[in-house]
C-alpha cells in the first residue's frame, strides 16, 4: 500500500497516537463502558427508524414521487450512518490498538462516505425544490430513471471522496503533518474536508433561503384563491420539513468540522481533542433526528409509520396464535393415539 522509505510504514497505530499526544491504552475506562453502553441501543434504533422511513416510501403510494425518493435515499444515508456508528463503536477505545492502519483508515472512510451521502443528498433535494417551487408545483416531472441515477451517482460521490484518505491522501509517508484528532490523516486533507463541506451548507442554507422567502412571497400574492391557498400551504409545508432537515443537520455537523478545521490548521490553543467527542455523540443524533422530524411535520407519514407498525405487531400476534393452534393440533394427535393404543391393547385382551 505505502513505499517502503515511508516513515510509518509497518508502524503500529499506537506509535501514530503518541505523536499526536492522543490518548490511547488497552485499559477500559468509565468512558469508554459508557460509549459502548449507549452507542450501541442509539444506533439499533437509528437503523430500525431509518428503514421504517424507508419503508414508509416504498408502501405508500402518494410518497412516488421524485421528493420523496430522494428523502428515502437521505434515510439510507442516516441508516448507513447508523451502521458506520456501530462498526466505530466496537473499534474505538482499547480495540484501537489492535487495529492495523488500514483498519483504521476503513473506519474513518466509513463516516465519511455516511457524511458526504447526505451532503449530496441534500444538495439534490435543494436542486430538486428549486426546479419545481420555482413554478409553483409541488412535486417534480422528473422521471424515476433519472432519479435513479441521481441516487446512484451520490452515492459513487460519496465512496470515492470517504476513500481519498485511504488511497493515499494521509500522513503515513510524512509524519510531521499528522493530525491530533485523527492521527493517521494529514491536517492538508482535515482542511480540504472541512471547508468543503462547510461551504455546502452555506451554498445550501442561501438555496433553501432564497426558496423560502419566493414561496412565502408567492402564497401572499395568491391568497385570495382558496384552491390555491390548500396547494400552497402543502408546498409551504414540505418546504418547511425539507428545511428542518437541512437545519438539524448543519447544527450537528458544523461543530465537528469546526473542529477539525481548527486541528487541520494546527490551533495548538484550542484543545481539540477535549471536545472531539461531543462532537461526535452531536452528529450521530442528526441520523436519529430526522425519522422525528417526519414523524412529526407529516401527517401522511406518521399514518404510514402507525399502519407498518401495527401490521408488524399483528402478523407477530398471529404467528403466535398459529405457533400455539400447531402445539394444540399435535398434543390432540398425541393424545388420539394414546386412547387408540389403549383401546386396541384392550381388544387384544
Amino acid at each position: 500500500m505505502y513505499p517502503r522509505q515511508c516513515e510509518g510504514h509497518g508502524q503500529n497505530i499506537s506509535f501514530f497516537y503518541s505523536r499526536s499526544n492522543k490518548s490511547i491504552i488497552p485499559q477500559w475506562k468509565p468512558i469508554d463502558f459508557v460509549v459502548v453502553g449507549l452507542g450501541v441501543p442509539v444506533c439499533i434504533l437509528i437503523i430500525l427508524a431509518n428503514m421504517l422511513v424507508m419503508a414508509a416510501i416504498v408502501v405508500n403510494r402518494r410518497f412516488h414521487f421524485p421528493i420523496y425518493y430522494l428523502l428515502g435515499n437521505m434515510a439510507a444515508a442516516d441508516l448507513f450512518a447508523g451502521i458506520s456508528y456501530f462498526y466505530l463503536i466496537f473499534h474505538t477505545g482499547p480495540w484501537t490498538i489492535g487495529l492495523s492502519q488500514t483498519q483504521w483508515l476503513v473506519r474513518g472512510a466509513l463516516i465519511e462516505m455516511s457524511l458526504m451521502a447526505s451532503v449530496v443528498n441534500l444538495l439534490a433535494v435543494a436542486w430538486e425544490r428549486h426546479q419545481t417551487i420555482f413554478t409553483m408545483q409541488l412535486h417534480s416531472t422528473m422521471s424515476n430513471r433519472r432519479v435513479l441515477l441521481f441516487i446512484v451517482a451520490i452515492w459513487v460521490v460519496a465512496v470515492v471522496m470517504g476513500l481519498v484518505p485511504t488511497m493515499g491522501w494521509n500522513c503515513v509517508c510524512d509524519l510531521a503533518l499528522c493530525s491530533t484528532v485523527a492521527p493517521l490523516y494529514s491536517r492538508s486533507f482535515l482542511v480540504f474536508w472541512a471547508i468543503l463541506n462547510l461551504l455546502t451548507f452555506s451554498v445550501m442554507v442561501a438555496i433553501y433561503a432564497r426558496i423560502f422567502v419566493y414561496v412565502r412571497r408567492n402564497s401572499r400574492s395568491v391568497a385570495p384563491h382558496a384552491a390555491h391557498n390548500g396547494h400552497n400551504d402543502t408546498v409551504v409545508g414540505l418546504m418547511k420539513t425539507v428545511s428542518m432537515i437541512l437545519g438539524t443537520f448543519v447544527i450537528c455537523w458544523t461543530p465537528g468540522l469546526v473542529i477539525l478545521l481548527l486541528d487541520g490548521l494546527e490551533c495548538k490553543q484550542c484543545e481539540v481533542l477535549k471536545y472531539e467527542k461531543y462532537c461526535l455523540v452531536l452528529a450521530e443524533c442528526n441520523s436519529l433526528v430526522n425519522p422525528i422530524i417526519y414523524s412529526c411535520r407529516d401527517e401522511e407519514m406518521r399514518d404510514t409509520f402507525r399502519r407498518l407498525l401495527c401490521l408488524f405487531c399483528s402478523r407477530k400476534e398471529e404467528q403466535e396464535q398459529e405457533n400455539t393452534e400447531t402445539q394444540g393440533d399435535a398434543l390432540n394427535k398425541v393424545r388420539l393415539l394414546s386412547e387408540n393404543s389403549n383401546h386396541t391393547d384392550r381388544l387384544t385382551l
